[in-house]
């Protein structure tokens, strides 16, 4: 090999160690660069896990204040004092949240929700809640609305589960609204219609109730869908769409716009109504260790034969012998077939009321029979009322004849059960057989809150279309009702089982409607009681930060 020769292979070897030096340096820079992109990319991950993790405790500060904001209207009927406020530890942040009132309180038309169209007492709070640590901050604020909304602006309000199953044909007219399950069916020969929003905090379904004891008939159940229409339950296949069914939600959504709705869409319950404790049937209880009974907000009460009016100076006035001899308090005795049994009235005289001085400034009358076993109270003569009016009873509630239907005023009753008797309710036939108790027609103007059986041990308990409970054979004959029909409890006195025909009843044709009348405030009755709805409006983040 030449001279030349190997001093190329000199400088080619001297070529190859800058080339692999320089791949070497590349390949160390592209490494250095991986390590600093990944550890780069680590603390990013790791700045916005705290960071989701500081809304998450932020959220945490807002959920605890929404609870007690909901759990003080529930209980109270009033915001918490102090608003809430506090500061805690969760998940390695700190948390510090206030409340404030935004605005003032209004009784207003409800704009948005699901029930949007009814009035409400509405106060507006700001929640704002921080939460600081592990190197993040976060804050966010939540507005809530607390509406209390007066319960006889629906049609239909039932605690448990609402069964409706009429065989002559019925139209529901307003909102109906039960916190459990709804069946909902119709006579072979019949139909229901429902009018307005329907919803459950349980699940809608067609038919009957289990444990009801009878089939379900095969008449059509139809309910209104936004433009007006109404659009029947029943499937082009002869099947019925309800919540068992296959894609219930995107379904029902598509054939009522929204107005069908139950927990599958996210209905919840509603409390109702405002308690400070116990149970809602404490309304109507007698006062004594019950802060919520009716007895303490009357303005006449007539608790175990004794009255006690409410005079113009503030005081308690004894007027038990002035409203017997003027014959405003009466005893009577009938006999009731569902029952089995004679019952001892008190019968109210509402004409006589009327006129006497007596009739309670605030229109709230609260009675307690001595018998709870067999009291129970009645309104008799009360085509005219002098005043808004509402009577409250532990016992049972007969109206006897037509009601409120002269020169209508605000009226409602609060009951253990509530018992309907025609205008030619004769007491001297009542444990006749059923022929001799024939009922003529009859109008009741009334806003009511009762209570009922349960349908189960193969034992109907006559489902809405028997909220109002007959005596007589209305066959033929026309009840018509206008009001709100509200049941809240079972019934603890009147516990008779439901039965139809043989000596008990038979049917009226049911012209019934909500009044309308009740959607305006100035219309409702004296007390009317409230449902506690907690909605949420603007959600914004304030702040988010990495220290």
């Amino acid at each position: 090999m030449n001279t030349r020769s190997i001093l190329f292979l000199r400088e080619e070897k001297g070529l190859a160690l800058i080339v692999v030096l320089s791949i070497m340096i590349m390949i160390a820079l592209l490494g250095t660069a991986a390590v600093m992109t990944s550890k780069t990319e680590v603390e990013i991950s790791g700045a916005e896990k705290n960071n989701s993790a500081a809304f998450y405790a932020a959220e945490a500060g807002v959920e605890k204040a929404v609870e007690i904001i909901k759990s003080s209207f529930t209980t109270t009927g009033l915001p918490p004092s102090p608003l809430p406020a506090e500061s805690f530890s969760f998940n390695g942040f700190q948390v510090t949240y206030n409340t404030v009132k935004e605005g003032t309180t209004q009784f207003k038309l409800l704009d948005h929700g699901t029930y949007k169209g009814l009035y409400a007492t509405v106060e507006d709070f700001r929640i704002t809640s921080q939460a600081e640590g592990r190197g993040a901050r976060a804050r966010v604020s939540q507005v809530v609305e607390d509406a209390l909304v007066p319960v006889f602006q629906f049609a239909v309000f039932y605690e448990h589960d609402l069964e409706i199953h009429p065989g002559p044909p019925m139209t529901l007219g307003g909102r109906v609204h039960t916190n459990s399950d709804m069946y909902l069916g119709a006579g072979d020969n019949g139909q229901l219609d429902i009018d307005s929003y329907t919803t459950a905090a349980g699940g809608i379904y067609h038919g009957r109730k289990p444990g009801s004891g009878l089939s379900a008939g095969t008449g059509d159940v139809r309910i209104k869908d936004r433009s007006g229409d109404y659009q029947s339950m029943k499937n082009g296949d002869g099947s019925w769409l309800d919540h068992s069914a296959e894609n219930w939600v995107a379904n029902s959504l598509d054939k009522w716009d929204g107005l069908v709705e139950d927990e599958a869409h996210g209905i919840t319950e509603l409390y109702m109504p405002v308690v400070t404790s116990g149970e809602p049937i404490d309304l109507i209880k007698r006062g004594d260790n019950n802060p919520d009974s009716f007895e303490h907000k009357a303005g006449l009460k007539i608790v175990d034969g004794r009255a006690l009016f409410y005079d113009e100076d503030g005081n308690w006035e004894d007027v038990t012998e002035q409203i017997r001899d003027e014959g405003i308090l009466n005893e009577a005795t009938f006999y009731n077939y569902r029952e089995g049994e004679w019952v001892l009235s008190y019968d109210l005289d509402i004409s006589k009321l009327n006129t006497s001085g007596y009739y309670p400034r605030n229109g709230i009358i609260y009675v307690a029979h001595p018998n709870d076993d067999r009291g129970v109270v009645r309104l008799v003569n009360g085509s005219q009322l002098a005043a808004p009016l509402t009577v409250a009873t532990q016992n049972p509630l007969y109206i006897k004849g037509d009601f409120n239907t002269e020169d209508k005023k605000p009226a409602s009753v609060l009951t253990d059960a509530l018992n309907i008797l025609s205008n030619s309710w004769d007491d001297e036939n009542s444990d006749n057989p059923l022929e001799d108790r024939i009922a003529s027609n009859t109008t009741v103007n009334v806003a009511f809150l009762t209570g009922n059986t349960n349908s189960e041990n193969e034992n109907y308990s006559g489902g809405l279309e028997n909220l109002p409970r007959f005596l007589e054979d209305w066959k033929g004959k026309t009840f018509t009702y206008r009001g709100s029909m509200i049941d809240l409890w079972f019934s603890q006195q009147a516990t008779g089982l439901w039965h139809y025909g043989g000596n008990y009843y038979k049917a009226p044709n049911r012209d019934w409607a909500f009044d309308p009348d009740l959607l305006d405030p100035s219309n409702l009755p004296p007390g009317t009681p409230q449902v506690n709805v907690v909605q949420r409006g603007i959600w914004t983040q304030d702040l988010a930060s990495t220290e």
